[in-house]
């Protein structure tokens, strides 16, 4: 993933950054709402962790200028304040989910993998997915390959679906489990499998790139 920290005490934003960055996910950190304003404004981010008391322009400010901007990047608020209060005011401005001080890093880890997740389930109206030359449109639930139209099943569909939008991530099978058939499958089954070279055939085998990938113990991956 890439993150932003948005955090102004150094130590702690240091913290958080090692842990990241030791899970191999890209990481900025902004120690001031003026500079994470102008990263977010000109960078995109999977996931913002947005501390609510800056010495500029405080989080529950940035939530709101960057949802009236239409900015909707899944936002994790780190606050002190952990009144009632507080916390339905900081939801309210925009942000996704939140996290009081003092927290453990495992905490952090599972909020922002939980908000990548929900993100990436996300479909906008009318929203075409292009990745090298496969077209995927969520609204008509068609694609097109090399100009090529492809018919796939529904599951078919909502499988690559899954896949493109979380393009050049290794997705395992209990992630695909979970994310495209909604149920509690036997982890030993092989629907993965099977459906994932039904998938083959149609997008893959009739050209010469071939744009899903068996990343061997790890799971699956659509990319160029």
């Amino acid at each position: 993933m890439k993150l932003l920290i948005v955090e102004d005490e150094p130590n702690l934003s240091s913290i958080i950054r090692k842990g990241f960055s030791e899970k191999n996910h890209e990481v900025s950190v902004a120690l001031d709402g003026t500079t994470a304003l102008d990263l977010l404004s000109n960078h995109n981010f999977d996931v913002v962790i947005l501390d609510v008391m800056l010495p500029d322009i405080n989080g529950i400010e940035i939530c709101r200028r960057l949802r009236a901007a239409k900015n909707f990047v899944p936002i994790l608020l780190l606050t002190a304040l952990g009144s009632t209060e507080n916390i339905i005011n900081g939801l309210n401005s925009g942000a996704d989910d939140y996290l009081l001080k003092p927290f453990k890093f495992l905490e952090l880890d599972a909020r922002v993998n939980a908000l990548s997740r929900r993100a990436g389930q996300i479909q906008k109206p009318n929203e075409i997915i292009t990745i090298a030359d496969l077209q995927i449109n969520s609204k008509t639930k068609s694609v097109t390959r090399n100009g090529d139209a492809i018919v796939l099943t529904a599951k078919e569909f909502k499988l690559l679906h899954y896949l493109a939008i979380n393009s050049e991530t290794i997705l395992s099978r209990e992630q695909l489990l979970d994310n495209v058939w909604d149920i509690n499958f036997d982890m030993n089954t092989n629907v993965i499998d099977v459906y994932i070279n039904y998938l083959r055939k149609k997008i893959d085998k009739p050209y010469d790139t071939k744009l899903i990938h068996t990343m061997k113990g790890l799971g699956y991956v659509l990319k160029p």
